[in-house]
């Protein structure tokens, strides 16, 4: 499966500012059958730390909604859900988990009810924390010149490389 420019963003944070050793994308399941349908948008993992961050990413631009709000929080349940599952089944007990939810645009009532709903462990980067943490990797971007193998943050430090007369 093609990776997503949004799943770029989470993993330049993942590799630069979280320090993660290894980021994959799309990752699925060794099971077979419907498991192995679902997929993880982003997991990274830091091995100095024993820390494991599992990232569903969503980036629509006019906004994170799936038909409606209980709609879209049945959805992000789920895939909160596959996170879980597929941390107890494929990876190291001993790691800590970090569970998360991207999405640059999420409407304000959304994230009250998200904050409402039982979903205790899922940390949620949206609207403004997004942009905290993308402005965290343009910092980064503009000091840094070595090229770091992930296309988001490439084109970062171009556009923080500009002269302009």
């Amino acid at each position: 499966m093609k990776t997503e420019i949004g799943e770029y963003v989470v993993g330049a944070y993942l590799k630069i500012i979280l320090k993660c050793d290894y980021v994959d994308y799309n990752v699925r399941p060794s099971a077979g059958g419907l498991e192995g349908l679902g997929e993880l948008d982003v997991v990274g993992i830091d091995l100095k730390n024993k820390k494991i961050y599992l990232c569903e990413v969503t980036t629509h631009l006019r906004g994170v909604l799936y038909n409606d709000y209980k709609t879209t929080i049945k959805k992000i349940k789920e895939k909160y859900e596959r996170q879980k599952s597929y941390a107890v089944k494929y990876l190291p007990k001993h790691f800590k988990k970090y569970y998360m939810f991207w999405s640059p645009i999420v409407p304000s009532g959304l994230v009250e009810k998200l904050k409402d709903v039982k979903l205790s462990g899922l940390e949620v980067i949206a609207n403004k924390k997004y942009t905290e943490h993308v402005d965290a990797l343009r910092v980064i971007a503009k000091k840094e010149l070595k090229d770091f193998g992930n296309p988001f943050f490439r084109a970062l430090q171009i556009l923080e490389a500009l002269r302009q007369k």
